[in-house]
């Protein structure tokens, strides 16, 4: 994993930061589940997204700026390996998105279980 972190580049340090806050904000949702929760989870899951892509996009536009084409004396597979490299930032995105959906989900199966329960006990 570290050297992944170390092949995706700069990218990966936004997109960590955002999917650590993303994935604590679920905890906390998961454990509470309130509505005030909701949209910073939304928001900071689209930051960690956009973050990764950022990442992605910087690192294709670096690679693309040093390989120029087939006049270039770098091989095709430069590109390759920097397509590669750059992914490292979407990958970390989704898995960090993924993590929290997932988590998020506890708290909106206990948020469900709660409004069952307290219907049942109405009615």
């Amino acid at each position: 994993m570290q050297e992944a972190f170390i092949e995706g580049g700069w990218g990966m340090y936004p997109t960590t930061l955002a999917g650590l806050a993303l994935v604590l904000t679920c905890l906390q949702y998961a454990r509470r589940p309130e509505a005030r929760y909701v949209p910073l989870m939304l928001s900071l899951g689209i930051v960690t997204l956009m973050a990764g892509a950022l990442g992605f996009a910087s690192g294709i536009i670096s690679v693309l700026r040093h390989y120029t084409g087939a006049g270039s004396e770098a091989p095709t597979s430069v590109l390759y390996v920097g397509f590669y490299e750059s992914l490292h930032n979407v990958r970390l995105a989704l898995i960090m998105s993924t993590l929290g959906a997932i988590v998020a989900s506890v708290g909106a199966l206990r948020l469900a279980r709660g409004a069952a329960a307290s219907r049942a006990a109405l009615g």
